[in-house]
Order: structure tokens, then sequence, then C-alpha cells
């Protein structure tokens, strides 16, 4: 059975019982002192400032400055322990906010794919700062606020019992309205709180998008659009915050209202017990001290149940993302994928985000180590799906997928990662250096291979042109930098990786075809001894290939080389003529033109390569 939310953050606070300890220490004195100062100050008047029938001062001098220095020695205790209270607690929840935040990031970082198919960028950012914030809040407010409150109204109920039980039970009978008004308004409070949160995060995704799109707004002239759409997830915040702060606003004034009618009824009777001699003046002065500690508890009662309320709600999203489970995580006794060939099989391979639409059935690939496997197809066809398959960013549904004999579900995910290499189509770079970005996999690696692997990449040169070199700085997404460049540097970062199996999606899209050359040599170089899949857009890339399979509708329905399926008629011939015929008869023109500006020049071998191909099968044909 599972805890109450509220309880599981609670329970966070295991590893710092000794804080929790203290801070409760310091509350037990900072209560104490704060009820034993109305008792000094009934000692004042009675015993310091008395007077007779005829209005002579019976009191002393000596008592007077005694019970004042006592309240000073008090006031000053009390103001100690609260500092404790106050920063202890603080400790409390800034530890427990940093943990809460590093297990969010953590969680979220190894969902699988699918989790964040499903899921919204800014509702994630959302959860991992106001949900997490008010986590923050109840750890530094309402856990030990409740626990002050609770102890400050037992402590001031019995020290008023045990003066005057007539005065003390009056003033308990104003109390249930007010409580009933606080716990009333929390109920009331909860579910626009957490509907408030809920439209946070739909503000932030939009806020996110927004930022991020900013180029394509400005680009379609949509700004007044995006504003709209801003003002509508703007709106919804303000009306259930709103409305959540008109109960409150209410709620406030009535409570004040009601316990102002509990210091008129004290001062009524007490004032007439002390005209009878039934009480001294002294304790109905310090009966409305004790009545104003007393409203404190009774206020932050509805103070605490409104965090508790913010809590739960902003708890169960949280929990949300800390209890979602991977749906690819490692198998118990996974194994280390090591001494890797790159024998890879695709055995009856099927996958489908849900049962009533497969997105590849029944593939079938046998790529020995060394090969280039060409993918083509139209798009939907699963191209994209069947590579996001081989570092198990999904899990197969159906078959099997093999390295070298493992199954890759039988292996740490970790390891197989490290040993298959991946230049998407949609290149992220990070807003750091060029050298951070390129040694993204390997942050040991030398300057010495993270330039092989950037002159591999025919990127090393530019980089050199830059003022800072391979120091400079690289704008948020690689904003500084064209997409050819961005590409060649996403490049080098794979080949730095310096993995055996290597996926390449559609790796030269976005270069002109100079660039497009340039990469093609050095990917024709490194890719030698590698097992490579490509999703193909190049005529090179297909030209080269040791096998070309083409699908549709998630099926291979032509597998071959380029010499074989040119010759058969069939989708691939349809492509061939529609995409590449005319790539071909400009080949030999393009290929001369830019041999004769590149110096005629070899294809410049790096250790990069050097240190995988020395152990691996040579490249076979079909």
């Amino acid at each position: 059975m599972r805890l109450p939310v509220v309880l599981r953050l609670v329970l966070r606070l295991r590893c710092y019982w000794w804080a929790a300890a203290l801070a409760y220490v310091c509350l037990v004195g900072s209560v104490a002192f704060t009820i034993l100062i109305p008792w000094l100050v009934k000692q004042v008047i009675d015993r310091g400032i008395d007077l007779d029938e005829s209005g002579v001062a019976l009191g002393s001098t000596r008592k007077l400055a005694l019970y004042a220095s006592l309240i000073v020695a008090a006031s000053t205790l009390r103001g100690a322990f609260a500092y404790g209270q106050s920063y202890m607690a603080e400790y409390l929840s800034q530890r427990a906010d940093y943990d809460l935040r590093n297990d969010l990031y953590e969680r979220i970082q190894r969902l699988s794919f699918s989790f964040h198919d499903r899921s919204q960028t800014g509702q994630l950012m959302s959860r991992a700062t106001v949900d997490v914030e008010a986590a923050r809040q109840f750890f530094n407010v309402a856990m030990l606020r409740s626990v002050y409150t609770t102890v400050l109204f037992l402590g001031v109920l019995i020290v008023m019992l045990r003066m005057n039980v007539p005065l003390a039970m009056l003033l308990l009978i104003t109390l249930p309205p007010v409580a009933y008004r606080a716990i009333r308004t929390s109920l009331k409070v909860r579910p626009l709180t957490l509907a408030a949160q809920q439209a946070t995060g739909e503000y932030t995704s939009v806020l996110q998008e927004n930022l991020t799109g900013m180029r394509m707004v400005k680009a379609y002239a949509r700004e007044e659009d995006q504003h709209a759409r801003f003002q509508e997830a703007n709106w919804k915040i303000r009306e259930k915050n709103l409305e959540s702060a008109r109960i409150t606003a209410f709620n406030q004034p009535l409570m004040m209202f009601l316990l102002s009618l509990s210091t008129a009824a004290l001062l009524y009777v007490g004032g007439r017990q002390a005209i009878e001699g039934a009480v001294t003046v002294g304790t109905v002065v310090a009966f409305l001290q004790y009545r104003v500690q007393l409203a404190a508890p009774v206020r932050m009662l509805g103070m605490v149940a409104s965090l508790v309320a913010r809590t739960s709600a902003a708890g169960e999203r949280i929990y949300d993302i800390l209890d979602a489970r991977s749906e690819v995580e490692d198998r118990p006794g996974a194994v280390e994928l090591t001494d890797v060939r790159g024998h890879v099989r695709f055995e009856d391979v099927s996958f489908q985000y849900d049962p009533r639409s497969p997105v590849v059935r029944h593939i079938e690939i046998d790529a020995r180590p060394g090969q280039v496997v060409a993918l083509l197809g139209p798009t939907g066809s699963g191209k994209s799906t069947i590579l996001n398959l081989l570092p198990r960013f999904y899990d197969v549904t159906g078959g099997r997928i093999t390295i070298d004999g493992h199954d890759i579900r039988d292996v740490t995910l970790a390891s197989l990662r490290r040993e298959v290499g991946i230049v998407l189509q949609d290149v992220f770079l990070f807003s750091a250096t060029v050298r951070d970005n390129i040694a993204y996999g390997r942050p040991e690696a030398t300057q010495e291979e993270i330039e092989e692997a950037a002159k591999a990449a025919r990127i090393h040169d530019f980089i050199m042109t830059l003022p800072d070199g391979y120091r400079t700085w690289v704008g948020e997404r690689g904003v500084t930098l064209s997409g050819g460049q961005k590409q060649r540097v996403a490049i080098a970062r794979t080949l730095l990786l310096n993995p055996r199996i290597l996926v390449l999606d559609d790796s030269t899209s976005s270069v002109d075809m100079k660039t497009e050359f340039l990469i093609q040599q050095a990917l024709a170089e490194v890719m030698k001894g590698r097992t490579s899949f490509v999703i193909a857009h190049r005529l090179r890339t297909i030209r080269d290939a040791d096998q070309i399979l083409v699908l549709r509708d998630g099926e291979i329905i032509q597998r071959g080389t380029h010499a074989q399926l040119v010759q058969e008629h069939g989708l691939y011939q349809e492509i061939y003529d529609l995409q590449f015929r005319e790539q071909e008869e400009s080949f030999q023109v393009r290929r001369s033109r830019f041999d004769v500006r590149a110096g005629d020049a070899a294809p410049v071998k790096t250790n990069v390569t050097e240190r995988r191909t020395s152990n691996v099968e040579p490249r076979t044909g079909d």
C-alpha cells in the first residue's frame, strides 16, 4: 500500500535526523520562553507595581527591576532559540529541495524515449521548479510550524488552566469556530491549488516552445498569435490563483473578527473578576497575551492546512515522475558488452508504440562486422525507428536484436551505448565550448585526440579560424554555427567516442555540396572496420553500401546492392529514378572538381580509425 504523498516527503528527511532533532530542540526552547514572558509580565504587575485599594503602590523597585531583567533575558533566549529553529528549518528544507531536484533530474534522464514522447518539456520543468519549491516551503514552514503551534497551544492551555480555569475555558470556547473556518478553507483551496499548478505547467510549456522557436515565430510574423496563446495560458494561472486568494482573503478577516470577540469577552469577564478581587490585574493582562499566543496557532492552522494541500498536489505531480518506470532498463544480471566485433542481427524484429498501430514488422538484418547497411524508403516507412531500436532507445516488442550473439537486452545500457555511435538528423549542441561539445562522450580525452576527431570530420580547419579556437563558446543549441558546421562537430563527437557500430541518420542533410563531399570523404575512411547503419539520402551512401534495405509501411520489401536493385523493377528503381539518377549524372563532375580543389589528396588516416581496425574482419560484400 502506497504511503500518503506528504508522509513520503517527510520520510525523505531521515538522512538528516540530527538536523531535525536540533531544530525541534530549538523549537521547544522557543516555545518555553514564549510562554514564560506573559507569566513574567503578570509578576511585574502583581508584585512590582501592585496598588492597594486607595491607589498606593505596594510593590518595590527591586522586584520591578528583577522581573524586567528576567523579561529581557527570556526574550533574548527566545530569540536565540527562534534563530536556531529558523536556520535549521531552512537547512532542512534546502537539503530536501536539493535532493528532490537531483532525484527528479536523474529519474527524468533515466526514463525511456517513450516517456519523453508523451511528456511536455514545460510540464517537466514546472514540476522540477514550482512543485519542488512547494515541497521546500512545506519542509520549512508547515512541518516545523505545525509542531510549533501544537506545542505552543498545549503549553499555553496548561498554563492558563493552572492560572484560572473559567478564563481559560472562555478562551477555548471561541477557538472551535476559528479552527472550523481554517479547515474548511483548506478543503476549498486544495483543488484550486492543484489546478493552478497544472496551469503553471501549461504556461511553462508555451513559454519554452515560444522561446525555442523564436526564429520561426519571427520568420512567419506570428508574434501576435503566439502572444495570444501565451496570454491564454497566463490568464488561466491568474484566474485559479485569484479564486484561491478570494477564498483566503475572506477567511482571514473572519477569523480575526472571531478572535476579537474572544478579546472583548475576556476583558469583560476578567475585568469583573479583577474588580471583585477573584483574580489579579496581572492575571487578566497575562491572559490577554496568552490570547494572542493562542490565536497564532489557530490562524497558523489555516496556513499549514493550505500548505499541506499545496504540497499534496505538488507531491502527486513530483511522484508521478519519481514513481514512473522506464520501459527500457537494465535487466537483473545484465553484463558488460566488451570486445565487440560488430556483428549485428535483427531477428524477426517488430515494434509498435501501441498494439493497434505496429510501426515495423518482421525485420531481418544480418550486418557483418565492417559492413555498411543503407536504409531507404519513403517518409514514415520505419527507417529511423529501426535505428532507434539498436541503442535501445525503445525496446523491441517482437523478435530480438543481437550484437556478436548477445541479445542487447541482456547487456547494460551504458556498455551498449558506448559501442553504438550516433549522428542524428537533428543535431544538438550544448551551450559550451567547441571542445566541450566534441569531448561530450569522452570528457577525459586529450586535446590531441579531440583534434584528430575534428580533422577526420573536416571541421578542424574551421575551428582554428574561430577567435578562441577550440575554446570558442557555442551559443545555445549551437546557434552560432551553421547547419553544416554543427553536423561536422556532431560527427567529430561520435568519432571521438570511437564506437564499433555507427548509426548515421541523414548525417549530411544540412550541408552544401562541398561540405557534403568533405564529410563523405571522412565518413568513407572512418566507417572502415565499423558496422555502419545509414539512412540513405545521398547517392554515394547507396553506391558504397554492402546492403541496401528498401522499406515501405514498416517492412523490408527489397534488399541487395545498388547494382542488383537498380536492375529490379520495384520501389528502389522508382526512388533511384526520382532522387539519385540526376545525382549520378553529375557525380563524376563534382568529384573531379572537388578532388582538384582538395589537391587530389588521399583521405587522411587518423588514429581514431586505426585504433579499432586492427582486430576486425574486413568488409565483405553480398
